[in-house]
């Protein structure tokens, strides 16, 4: 009986609505994320825009605080569902390595005193983008040259286009297909933040104005301090992100790159200038996904193998995968050491 492609699926992805949605493996910290925006939009809302209701009443400025907040909170709730929920620009898996690259080593084997050939996969090879060699590796798992710019992410297991990182907050790859709405969606929760400590502080304000101190005004609505402090937090981590990939979207790299590459002088193959690369990201059309996660597949397009058997070539597989895992969870957090541990390797 024919299968969806979904349900023979060799990544780590979990698929709902019969693959027609995307997640990550770990899609179950998105419960931890909607917590965190929609408990406190909340409180804001029974408690704060309550009062200012009070504050303001005969004015339509009121309304017009809650109404504005429950609206954008439901397109920060949207740009997170198109961030987790799309293909982030997976590469389809190979059923077999491709024939025309290999190269024989005839020093590999020996079979009574006689040199066999044997056929061999280069680890890299050189393409030209923009007037400039740049050397893609060959992905054994998926058991193809990886596009430029692209990364196998070990968390999801596959190979996704213009990689930028695996983010655990959205439970998905950040790539070519959902970068603009991940950057939308931190920029987005950025204003809400900035919005609802404006206005809780405009609450004390004129809480303070009724009751005389500040002191008794914190009495009175001790909630909208506390949306204060939390929004201050939080506004470092998701305002201090916003600003980080303005500059990378202004130079045309990716946090992998920043990283993966810090230290090192190389050419800015991506680089079309500030103007340009912003509309790159923002203007121009997104590419149709590479898989129909919802068709059906044939029998022996089910038969994908795990890597290629040319000896030599995958011994380092188990150990390279394990330290990609840790690229990937921990590029937010301790990526200098990443880029130390690459150079020693390369070295």
């Amino acid at each position: 009986m024919a299968k969806r492609l979904y349900e023979v699926w060799k990544g780590k992805n979990k698929f709902i609505f019969r693959g027609r949605l995307i997640f990550g493996p770990d899609a179950k910290s998105l419960i931890i994320t909607l917590l965190l925006i929609i408990v406190p939009v909340i409180i804001f809302c029974t408690n704060v825009a309550r009062n200012l209701l009070g504050e303001t009443s005969g004015n339509i400025a009121g309304y017009a605080i809650l109404m504005v907040t429950v609206v954008f909170t439901i397109y920060v709730l949207l740009l997170l569902l198109l961030t987790s929920a799309r293909d982030p620009g997976i590469v389809p898996r190979n059923l077999h390595p491709p024939t025309e690259e290999m190269c024989y080593d005839s020093s590999a084997s020996i079979d009574v005193g006689r040199q066999t050939p044997t056929p061999r996969l280069p680890p890299t090879k050189e393409v030209i983008v923009n007037g400039v060699p740049v050397r893609v590796k060959y992905c054994i798992t998926c058991q193809l040259y990886r596009p430029p710019r692209c990364s196998h992410c070990s968390v999801c297991d596959n190979c996704v286009e213009r990689f930028d990182h695996h983010c655990p907050w959205v439970g998905q790859c950040i790539g070519m297909r959902n970068y603009r709405s991940f950057f939308l969606f931190i920029s987005s929760s950025t204003i809400l933040c900035i919005f609802i400590f404006g206005m809780s502080a405009l609450n004390i304000k004129f809480l303070t104005n009724d009751y005389g101190t500040v002191w008794k005004a914190i009495k009175e609505s001790p909630l909208s301090v506390v949306l204060m402090v939390y929004c201050f937090i939080f506004l470092w981590f998701v305002g201090g992100l916003t600003c980080f990939h303005l500059y990378l979207i202004g130079t045309n790299q990716t946090t992998y790159e920043t990283f993966r590459y810090r230290g090192v002088e190389r050419p800015q193959v991506y680089d079309r200038g500030c103007l340009n690369n912003f509309r790159e990201v923002f203007c121009s059309k997104i590419k149709p996904s590479r898989n129909n996660f919802h068709a059906y597949v044939q029998e022996n397009e089910r038969g994908f193998t795990r890597g290629m058997n040319s000896e030599g070539y995958i011994g380092n597989l188990d150990g390279n995968r394990r330290e990609k895992v840790e690229d990937d969870r921990e590029i937010g957090g301790d990526l200098l050491k990443i880029s130390q541990r690459r150079e020693a390797e390369d070295a």
